[in-house]
Parts: structure tokens; C-alpha cells; sequence
């Protein structure tokens, strides 16, 4: 079993309901969701006329190796409807890969850490609810330490839970 943080992301239909399913779904023999970050509001960041997003981070405990959890996540994104038509685009379900232990993987397929988690306050802010002291294993800075060097980015806290 491995210990993975995932960050998920809806700005389309009901955004609360696509969290929860896709958690529903992740949440398998293979993985088991351990723990939930509170879900944030957050403004859209690339790509600025679209809706807002929800998003969250959960803490997974897996027996899938990391290509393995890559294809659980896609294969529930597609399940839910997910179009990659625009880059950055709006989305029913968006779910990342964060971190996977204490791995660095880079190839074509996969990246790990995410090679954008340290300029993503959507994710950092959730993250650092869970494991403000974990040290990224590529920067060698913690989840508290990116959190405040993070640009600005309008992230608050949504009322909901999943």
C-alpha cells in the first residue's frame, strides 16, 4: 500500500455532486480514501472567462502502482463525461495526481509530484490542510512553504462537504 494525494476540480454542472461522485468512485478495492480536505472555491487561473471551480484534495491509500492510478483516474473522468476539448477549459471532473510517496516520476505519460503543484494555490491551500509539513521531494520545500510563496489567486472556502 502507498500513500497518494489526489486534487480534484469541477466548474460545470452540479460541482458538489461531481466531487462526490468521482470520490464515490475512487474510493475502491485499490484505493481507499483516508482523508478529505475541506472543498474550496477557487477562480479559474489559465483560463479566466469560465466558471469557478470547486476543488479538494483527498488522501488515498493504494495498492495501484502510479500508472495504475493514473488509468483508475482517467477511466472515471470518462465514465463522468469528461471533454478535453479546450486546454484549461471548463470540466465536469478534472482529478490529478499530486503526489504518490515520495516517487519523482517524468515520463510523457505521467509526472510526479505534479510539475505545476508549487504555483497552484487551488491545490496547495487544500494540501496543506492535510500535510503542511511534508517536504516536496523535488524542492525540498514543504507544502506550508510553497503555500505562502504562492501568487495571488482568489481561494476560499465552499460551505459544502463531499
Amino acid at each position: 500500500m502507498s500513500i497518494a494525494y489526489l486534487g480534484l476540480g469541477s466548474n460545470l454542472g452540479d460541482r458538489q455532486a461531481a466531487l462526490r461522485e468521482a470520490l464515490d468512485r475512487l474510493d475502491s478495492g485499490a484505493s481507499r480514501i483516508l482523508r478529505r480536505s475541506s472543498i474550496y472555491e477557487t477562480e479559474p487561473r489559465d483560463l479566466p472567462d469560465q466558471p469557478w471551480f470547486l476543488n479538494q484534495v483527498v488522501e488515498i491509500d493504494t495498492t495501484l502502482s502510479p500508472f495504475q492510478l493514473l488509468a483508475a483516474i482517467q477511466k472515471t473522468e470518462q465514465e463522468m463525461g469528461r471533454e478535453r476539448g479546450i486546454p484549461k477549459g471548463p470540466r465536469t471532473i478534472d482529478v490529478d495526481i499530486l503526489l504518490y510517496a515520495d516517487q519523482v516520476i517524468h515520463t510523457s505519460e505521467l509526472a510526479i509530484p505534479h510539475p505545476r503543484l508549487a504555483e497552484r494555490r487551488f491545490v496547495l491551500e487544500p494540501l496543506a490542510e492535510l500535510i503542511p509539513e511534508f517536504t516536496h521531494p523535488v524542492t525540498h520545500q514543504t507544502i506550508a512553504e510553497m503555500l505562502g510563496a504562492t501568487a495571488d489567486q482568489v481561494v476560499k472556502l465552499h460551505q459544502g462537504q463531499c
